[in-house]
């Protein structure tokens, strides 16, 4: 009775009391094509995790989305016609997805830095053939059919998992600074300097951007894991001037940052000094030895300049087992970095660190000497088996306007220069000076600061040629400039240096009308009915920079060399015509210290290369 209320209650109906052939009955369809019936797809969820699409104009290539993918799903494939550029962190690569691996978590959508990839409601790939790389699809904005299809799964703010914001950095109020040569920046606390690397996606766009070829992936990881000796090893990989490019670095590398393109950019530079900062000095110098040659190769190498050029060649080269000696004509090494950054930028105790450790290893640094007048290049070439110049650019150029060579007109490097060595400076209450670049406003705050301090108050008008938002300074030089009451007058071009009595009393500008001419050549127009007098009674010029070859290399060095419209002319390795020179830094590539560091890189892996060619001498 049981029996028959339960077949009952689910209606089962079963005669056959079943055969031991009944498993062969399978291979009555061996012969049969197979059959597969089209069925209409029912509509999806409205927030269905369905295939990707990708909008190839937000894309930047990062590959954020295939380092997240843990089931490897995901392949970064080039695609020729795409732009490829490092320096603005853009690559010409875009993400393949392998749908036989692909498990629709949507961590790619939800890490993307740009918000370029969604996964529309479409689930139903239709193949019409047998060819399984149909599955591996390289999606675009147009999606895995050629069709535009609903959105499910997109980046929201509740599933962005990128933090936009950058950690604050603490700095000195206006009112604070003015009166000194303090620091300005803080520095980031262990708390801040881990929550901001832990925003970092590892994309490795800052790599490729930096001219040291930086490896800010590496240490940024080491510092979100609180592991900062090896944050520094991965930093002395590529950069023994660490403390100097943790201050101040253009950071190119956060103009590439991939998180920058939605929120701000990591602060890759900030993180650096938070390191460096944070670690002994004696443990940095054990560290910085790792890798040291064991041997001497009893190769000799001199160098002409201690700035980040001369010494980070000088750093590879003894790693490498050369001897290598440094002559430096003034009495600290550094070059534009000591001499030319203020202190409350870039503290003289934190570039002496970087020098140290490069000394530690055995570079020898000449002080007080002059090469051309107290050591010839002819002896250098006797005694040495490699020469490398890299003098940077210690000579101010002038604007030549009537007036310039008055007693009241100053080069803003040599200014700075004396504010370094200590010289009394007699700043008078009103300074006028011209220029846009980050040099013309180290001199215009350094001199405020000396005016604040001998007179209680600033009084400083720079004048630049270029527009409102076209300086070469950067950005937050300009804001604290501003801040710190300077007046700053854009598309003012110097006419000539007013005199009373021949003594300097303000500058006459004109309103600029345009900067470059047909061809695209700095020349720069004037509208002569807009005039401005600018009162000072000093002037100072900082319209750019040049080295002084002339004394150091003599006359007959310097007609054996080929130049190129002043400059020494340079092969892609940065040897000059005569096969023992090399030159490098700012005199070749002009003034930036990373690019300067870089440059050391490279000129040192050609003079090793040439020194170890079996049985040739340079």
């Amino acid at each position: 009775m049981a029996e028959q209320i339960q077949k009952s209650k689910f209606n089962i109906q079963h005669s056959d009391s079943g055969s031991i052939l009944n498993p062969l009955r399978a291979l009555s369809f061996f012969a049969r094509k197979p059959v597969t019936e089209k069925l209409e797809p029912r509509p999806a969820a409205e927030r269905y995790r369905g295939f990707h699409v990708n909008d190839w104009e937000k894309c930047v290539g990062c590959s954020t989305c295939q380092k997240v993918c843990d089931n490897a799903a995901i392949t970064m494939v080039k695609v020729p016609g795409l732009a490829n550029d490092p320096v603005k962190g853009i690559r010409d690569l875009r993400p393949a997805i392998d749908y036989g691996r692909c498990c629709w978590c949507a961590l790619c959508v939800d890490l993307c830095p740009t918000g370029s990839i969604t996964l529309t409601r479409e689930y139903v790939h239709t193949c019409v053939d047998a060819d399984l790389d149909s599955y591996f699809v390289l999606p675009d904005s147009s999606g895995i059919h050629g069709k535009p299809f609903p959105i499910g799964w997109t980046k929201e703010a509740d599933n962005d998992m990128v933090d936009h914001d950058r950690q604050p950095m603490g700095e000195l109020a206006p009112a604070a600074r003015i009166g000194n040569f303090a620091e300005m920046v803080n520095g980031y606390t262990k708390q801040q300097a881990i929550l901001e690397a832990s925003r970092c996606v590892q994309c490795g766009m800052c790599h490729d951007a930096c001219p040291t070829r930086m490896h800010a992936p590496e240490y940024i990881r080491a510092i979100w894991q609180d592991d900062l000796e090896e944050a520094v090893r991965q930093i002395y990989r590529s950069n023994p001037f660490s403390h100097v490019c943790g201050r101040v670095c253009t950071h190119r590398c956060e103009d590439a940052c991939s998180i920058g393109h939605r929120g701000e950019p990591i602060a890759i530079r900030w993180l650096k000094r938070y390191a460096m900062d944070n670690v002994a000095p004696e443990r940095i110098r054990e560290i910085a030895a790792e890798g040291r040659a064991d041997f001497t190769t009893g190769r000799r190498v001199a160098i002409v300049g201690a700035g980040p050029a001369g010494l980070t060649a000088a750093f590879d080269l003894v790693r490498r087992g050369h001897q290598v000696t440094v002559y430096e004509a003034l009495p600290r090494a550094g070059g534009m970095t000591r001499y030319g950054i203020p202190d409350y930028r870039l503290p003289a105790a934190s570039l002496d660190q970087d020098v140290a450790v490069i000394a530690s290893l055995g570079v020898d640094i000449q002080y007080d000497t002059r090469i051309g007048r107290d050591l010839s290049m002819a002896a250098l070439r006797k005694d040495y088996d490699a020469v490398l110049l890299a003098i940077g650019l210690s000579f101010g150029r002038s604007t030549r306007i009537p007036g310039s060579d008055a007693a009241g007109v100053h080069r803003a490097v040599d200014l700075l220069r004396d504010i370094v060595l200590g010289k009394p400076l007699a700043v008078p209450k009103q300074v006028v000076v011209i220029g846009g670049g980050n040099v013309a406003m180290d001199i215009a705050r350094s001199l405020a600061r000396l005016q604040t301090i001998q007179h209680g108050q600033v009084g400083m008008t720079l004048t630049a040629v270029q527009a409102e938002g076209q300086f070469p300074a950067d950005p937050e030089e300009i804001k604290e400039a501003l801040e710190e009451g300077i007046a700053i007058l854009p598309a003012r071009g110097p006419q000539k240096v007013v005199l009373e009595n021949g003594v300097v009393s303000g500058l006459e500008s004109a309103r600029v009308l345009s900067l470059h001419d047909a061809q695209g050549r700095f020349a720069p127009t004037y509208d002569l009915d807009d005039m401005q007098f600018h009162a000072g009674a000093w002037v100072i010029e900082s319209i750019g920079q040049m080295s002084d070859t002339d004394t150091l290399l003599g006359t007959e060095l310097t007609e054996q060399l080929e130049w190129n419209r002043g400059r020494l002319q340079l092969d892609a390795a940065g040897r000059t015509s005569q096969s023992w020179l090399w030159a490098a830094g700012d005199m070749a590539n002009g003034p930036d210290v990373v690019h300067a560091v870089a440059d050391g890189h490279r000129v040192a892996a050609d003079i090793d290369r040439v020194l170890n060619e079996k049985g040739i001498r340079a």
